[in-house]
């Protein structure tokens, strides 16, 4: 049976092992505010998972912070119905 010639350290042993542990982020697109998120979990800019609002975002900010992310929320769900294709009441209507 082999045997080592010589103790390996904790960090030469770490180095070579560490191609293993790297993984690669897949990010998700938020479909509320179109933000870049992690898969299965709540996005921080809009406080929504799985069309629910879990975390009220605008709540611990001030007065002008509202504003700025009220605008910003108004916006994107601006662009999303523009994109969105039409439902058959709206085709109705039309």
């Amino acid at each position: 049976m082999a045997v080592p010639r010589h103790k390996h350290t904790r960090a030469k042993v770490g180095k070579t092992r560490m191609h293993k542990h790297i993984k690669r982020v897949f990010l998700n697109i938020c479909p509320k505010c179109k933000k870049p998120i992690l898969s299965h979990t709540v996005c921080k800019n809009c406080g929504f998972y799985k069309g629910k609002e879990i975390i009220n975002v605008l709540a611990d900010l001030t007065k002008k912070e509202k504003k700025i992310k009220e605008k910003e929320i108004k916006a994107a769900e601006k662009e999303q119905k523009e994109e969105s294709p039409l439902t058959m009441e709206e085709l109705s209507k039309k």
